[in-house]
């Protein structure tokens, strides 16, 4: 299968996670697909995509220029981006449980996760200022 088909096949996967993360984040089995089954898929891609391509060209992380050129490579630039990909995921999956958990309300969560899916730590951050906002406000009016 080309390294186009991998990545289209992973990208809208990965969409499939996340558009569940938003509209269904309450449904039963939305945390086990969205936070295990497809992070986990696709990090079975990276790992083939690793073992199949890594070591086989220039590059390295030594430097900034080494990762620039390990990149150059589609196999691991592929990699590079189903990487990102699971992590993101992963990461949403979390934010949605930890939200739930500490009864965020989900709209205050959603412009988090598109955050975290388009610029994954940015989203994170921004979901630690929303989670310490709220949690602040629990222990002070429980007191």
């Amino acid at each position: 299968m080309p390294l186009e088909s991998f990545f289209s096949l992973a990208g809208m996967t990965a969409m499939a996670g996340w558009l569940l993360l938003i509209f269904l984040p309450r449904f039963r089995f939305t945390q086990l697909i969205a936070g295990i089954v497809i992070p986990v898929g696709i990090a079975v891609l990276y790992l083939a995509l690793i073992l199949r391509y890594f070591g086989r060209g220039p590059g390295g992380f030594g430097s900034l220029a080494e990762v620039g050129l390990l990149f150059s490579q589609p196999g691991l630039l592929l990699a590079g981006w189903v990487h990102y990909l699971a992590f993101d995921l992963f990461i949403g999956a979390w934010e949605v449980r930890d939200a739930q958990r500490h009864q965020i309300h989900h709209l205050l969560v959603v412009p988090c996760l598109f955050m975290t899916f388009m610029l994954g730590p940015i989203g994170l951050l921004s979901y630690f200022v929303i989670r310490s906002i709220k949690t602040r406000k629990l222990e002070v009016s429980g007191t």
